[in-house]
């Protein structure tokens, strides 16, 4: 189930009447610089949903190779959370409020937030999946942020985290490979 509307209407009306913050002037439109907000809303999101599902592999990994999974697991939700909050910051930036209830983010999400499982291959297979679109997601992203919204900035910045997400991507498929 996809999700690409904007925040709902009766939690988003403040985020969304938010205008670009009183005097500034970074050389982005307020109209563009609230279609990137928008955009990097749903990518805090989708991070969001990642970050919740890896940490719940980390909790519930069963294997012989416990104590491995359990670090890997470990070491991406920690790397999630700190991009968590550079999207947050990069949304600040651009004059407009990052969202931050768990009732916005399940609404705007890409992802799905899956069963419960502790067979590892699933979870890996899970966690792919959603690094992969997250990838064609931001490939799209930095293509529109510095084209079509002129936002030099932005088109960097996610350009950093489809790097990111790629090396992610090729560790998840690394340990499925047989």
């Amino acid at each position: 189930m996809k999700h690409n509307k904007t925040l709902k209407e009766g939690t988003s009306v403040k985020l969304k009447s938010a205008k670009i913050a009183a005097g500034l002037d970074i050389g982005i439109s307020a109209k563009n610089a609230q279609a990137v907000a928008n955009r990097l809303q749903r990518l805090l999101s989708d991070e969001q949903i990642l970050y919740a599902k890896t940490r719940n592999y980390h909790w519930n990994v069963e294997g012989a190779n416990f104590m491995e999974m359990h670090k890997f697991y470990e070491g991406l939700y920690t790397e999630l959370a700190e991009v968590i909050d550079q999207i947050a910051e990069r949304i600040r930036k651009i004059g407009h409020y990052a969202q931050g209830r768990l009732e916005d983010f399940l609404k705007q999400t890409n992802l799905l937030e899956g069963e419960y499982t502790n067979d590892q291959n699933i979870q890996l297979s899970n966690l792919l999946s959603d690094h992969e679109v997250i990838i064609r997601s931001l490939r799209k992203d930095v293509d529109d942020f510095g084209n079509e919204y002129k936002d030099a900035g932005s088109a960097d910045f996610v350009t950093g985290l489809l790097k990111m997400h790629e090396q992610w991507a090729w560790f998840c498929r690394s340990y499925i490979a047989k």
